[in-house]
């Protein structure tokens, strides 16, 4: 198939839906600041009274209100974080009960003989919201890496309860994303305490790791269910090109490094080419790449017409995509805030309605999106 070929054509080509130009429209929103002087936020979830728990890279989990457009001081009682590369305290998630339990769920880069991995750390959230307490982490991606490149790390729970978990191919193990062997290159499913579910698709298989959800993935920075069929969508990175929204099913294997919609940074072809049989399409693709992350389906009453589309923030492309859906295929894009130039890592629906955005820099800054 041609790479020089835009991203439409090669949608076309594959099979996929042709999509409609893209561009901005007039429905685009008003960008409000809410908050400066994060540095590098990674991941927000909104607790029960409004205020937003915001990761920072470096390995700080901080409370921002929203009203005062203020950050509080770093929380207490995180693991030891190493903040190397793309590496550091990444992604978040609350307990559906944490009105209950206070616990939140924390994805970041650990250190580890053989280099480092990605893990998952639960701790209770203290009275005084100051302190992680009854902290231990649940889960290790083994094995570790020596990279600094490709940790995934999204956290969201199903509606089961189950926890699902991101994971990279740690940037130089791509051909481990093919093996039930190990955690590289996967979807991982587990239970609030680490356990696995019994309906894991290869919980009977010697040959594989139990906690294993799907495989053959890249590098999943974006993970949200959907707001009717309580399904997984994911979104990853692909490498000079190939940046995939899919849809991960128990047991599936959705091909990298094996098939791809894009090439080697060199320019050299990945892979066998853009089909195998026993392996995955993905739902829509990117060529060339935006470099996706965050995700979310809006559901909310600030901006009626959105309701059921996909949201993305783009690091690369310096963007929100906008992925209009139906019945589980996306039928249309418009990408958005081209003007503001920001990288933009992680993309929540508010409580009330509004979409926020973290901007991935030194000083970053907490965004609301406002109809005009």
């Amino acid at each position: 198939m041609p790479r020089s070929l835009p991203m439409l054509a090669l949608v076309a080509l594959a099979g996929l839906p042709t999509l409609p130009a893209l561009g901005q429209t007039a429905e685009e929103p008003r960008v409000e600041v809410v908050a400066r002087g994060l540095v590098n936020p990674w991941g927000m979830a909104f607790l029960p009274d409004g205020r937003a728990l915001v990761t920072e890279r470096p390995g700080r989990l901080r409370i921002v209100n929203l009203s005062a457009g203020a950050a509080g001081a770093p929380i207490t009682g995180l693991p030891p974080i190493a903040a190397v590369g793309q590496g550091g305290l990444l992604g978040l998630a609350l307990d559906p009960d944490f009105a209950t339990t206070r616990q939140v769920f924390l994805c970041f880069a650990e250190s580890r003989d053989g280099g480092t991995g990605t893990s998952v750390f639960r701790g209770r959230l203290s009275a005084s919201f100051t302190a992680l307490e009854e902290g231990r982490v649940i889960f290790r991606q083994m094995p570790a890496g020596n990279t600094g490149r490709h940790f995934g790390c999204r956290l969201v729970f199903g509606r089961d309860g189950t926890l699902f978990i991101t994971l990279g191919d740690r940037g130089n193990m791509e051909k481990e994303a093919q093996n039930l062997a190990n955690h590289i290159g996967k979807v991982i499913r587990i239970t609030k305490d680490g356990t696995v579910p019994p309906d894991n698709p290869f919980v009977n298989r010697a040959d594989a790791k139990p906690e294993i959800w799907s495989y053959g993935h890249r590098n999943v920075q974006g993970a949200t269910l959907h707001p009717e069929t309580g399904r997984l969508y994911t979104i990853e990175h692909g490498a000079r090109g190939g940046d995939e929204i899919n849809q991960p099913q128990a047991g599936r294997n959705y091909g990298w490094p094996v098939i791809t919609y894009g090439i080697d940074y060199s320019g050299a072809k990945i892979g066998e080419g853009t089909r195998k049989a026993g392996m995955e399409q993905p739902l829509f693709y990117w060529d060339p790449s935006i470099a996706p992350s965050g995700a979310m389906f809006y559901n909310g009453d600030k901006f009626p017409k959105w309701r059921g589309h996909l949201f993305t923030g783009a690091l690369a492309g310096q963007l929100l995509a906008r992925l209009e859906m139906r019945n589980g295929q996306v039928i249309g894009e418009t990408r958005m805030l081209e003007r503001e130039g920001e990288r933009i890592r992680d993309v929540v629906q508010g409580p009330e309605g509004y979409i926020y955005l973290l901007t991935d820099d030194r000083d970053g800054k907490l965004l609301r999106l406002v109809p005009r």
